[in-house]
């Protein structure tokens, strides 16, 4: 992998790509795994080369998010690998789904995450608050006119509320225990 420069980049040495899962680098606007490296980016875990191993790859510290750098050199990032349902070898981004279930005006907020599937590996649930009257009926039609088919939830909860962490950021591990 080859040098790469953001405008967020703070100084010389500092760097940020965007990967496949085979670790080649992508281009511009296409999204895949952030890898910092840099003096301030920590070297390695003591005595545990399997973490290393997985951690680093040629030289570069994979984050586990998921972004990418647009033409101008700003980093988006959009989630994280460990947030994606792999539904039958689909992987499919939370993000992704949330962001259309937000567009529908009976919903106020919303949360996409995996559930245990036999056939599958993993399926498609949310939890949705909502603002107005709806039924999950009415939000799967919903979503299968702007999501393909498999990314559409199989099960949309109705919650008063989602569980958050101190940080205010939603548990998903808590909705997939609630819901598996």
């Amino acid at each position: 992998m080859g040098k790469s420069w953001c405008r967020w980049c703070l100084g010389p040495g500092l760097g940020v790509s965007i990967i496949d899962k085979t670790g080649r680098r992508l281009a511009a606007n296409t999204p895949g795994e952030v890898v910092v490296r840099g003096p301030n980016v920590m070297r390695g875990y003591r005595d545990n080369p399997e973490a290393n191993a997985a951690a680093f790859i040629d030289g570069w510290f994979r984050t586990g998010d998921i972004g990418a750098i647009d033409s101008d050199g700003y980093l988006a990032l959009t989630g994280r690998i460990k947030d994606l349902i792999n539904r039958g070898g689909e992987k499919i981004s939370p993000a992704e789904v949330e962001a259309v279930l937000l567009e529908h005006p009976a919903v106020a907020e919303a949360a996409v995450f995996g559930v245990p599937d036999p056939k599958y590996g993993e399926d498609v649930s949310a939890a949705v608050v909502f603002r107005g009257a709806a039924t999950a009926q009415e939000l799967q039609a919903y979503c299968g006119t702007r999501l393909a088919d498999f990314k559409v939830p199989k099960l949309i909860h109705l919650v008063s509320a989602l569980p958050r962490n101190a940080m205010g950021k939603v548990q998903r591990r808590d909705l997939t225990a609630s819901f598996s």
